[in-house]
């Protein structure tokens, strides 16, 4: 089973140190998000995906170009190359007009009206939380809290995501409603409605994730892995919806600064690496990233999104 860690307990950066080592997840209670503005996210979320695709076509994600902005339709994102059984829509920090890629002004549809100022009231919320979660994880690497909202978060990349996954066709249990993955950042703050379907792989042991919708929960990202040079993994998990209905899941990210170089950290804890410490799902080798957190995040979005990704490759010719 996963901890599950009270945000404001005496003990939380050390329950939470551990679970990072261990798992690479926990869930948080006591996290100070108020949960009626969750039930009115979810609820604008159902309003919008329940609407009809022309209508959602206006605001696909083709109409952000590179700003990798907007809605995309059931089986639109790619995970290891197989289309996901999900629909989903991105959003970001609110920018004017930029050439980077991920960067520029969100697309919101015209109705639900509401959806713009909820989604923008919930990522208000979640980034002063993650960087909290991230400042227990300082204290329990035995760093000052501020270490990485001083550095590393002090402009961060943070990104959200609603993903609605209809129920599991029959006939297809080799197929996910997003298959086994980890994430690209530093964490990742998920919220949800409730139905179960999140797993995740621990050694070789699939164990489902809390469920209950007043818990958030938490798991890190291959940059955190790449930080601490394996002491706190991004551990692999997918999700299938096996319900009668739609699931809803609300995932918010926080990356580091676009520019930011991700090297060790310098821990001088007596950490020995375990065995598999490099065996990874996907062969990828965090040890050796010669580049920024901007050229990292640009690389892994072109294979989720292929065809953004040629959009992306035409402005640069």
């Amino acid at each position: 089973m996963l901890p599950i860690v009270d945000l404001y307990a005496r003990t939380a950066a050390t329950e939470i140190d551990q679970a990072c080592r261990e798992f690479g997840f926990f869930a948080i209670r006591n996290h100070g998000v108020d949960d009626d503005l969750r039930k009115a996210v979810l609820q604008v979320s159902i309003d919008f995906f329940g609407r009809d695709e022309t209508e959602k076509q206006e605001v696909a994600m083709a109409r952000a170009s590179s700003a990798w902005r907007g809605w995309f339709p059931l089986g639109g994102e790619l995970t290891s190359g197989i289309a996901d059984l999900k629909e989903g829509y991105y959003f970001g920090r609110e920018l004017p007009p930029d050439p980077r890629p991920m960067h520029g002004p969100n697309i919101w549809p015209t109705e639900p009206a509401e959806m713009r100022p909820l989604v923008t009231q919930w990522m208000e919320a979640m980034e002063p939380l993650a960087q909290h979660v991230l400042s227990l994880m300082a204290e329990g690497l035995g760093l000052a809290p501020e270490f990485f909202g001083s550095d590393l978060t002090a402009d961060p990349t943070p990104l959200f995501r609603i993903f609605r996954y209809p129920p599991h066709p029959p006939n297809h249990a080799d197929r996910w409603g997003v298959a086994e993955h980890s994430d690209y950042g530093l964490l990742t703050l998920l919220a949800h409605d409730g139905t179960p379907g999140l797993q995740v792989k621990v050694g070789d042991v699939w164990l489902d994730a809390p469920h209950d919708p007043e818990l958030i929960i938490c798991n890190l990202g291959d940059m955190l892995d790449r930080l601490t040079a394996g002491r706190y993994r991004s551990t692999p998990h997918r999700a299938r919806n096996d319900a009668a209905h739609d699931r809803y899941s609300l995932p918010f990210f926080l990356d580091p600064g676009w520019d930011a170089v991700i090297e060790a950290i310098d821990l001088d804890d007596g950490w020995v690496a375990p065995a598999d410490a490099d065996r990874r799902w996907d062969r990828a080798n965090l040890r050796d990233l010669n580049s920024t957190y901007g050229d990292w995040l640009t690389e892994k979005v072109r294979k989720v999104f292929p065809d953004l990704a040629e959009v992306l490759s035409e402005q640069q010719r």
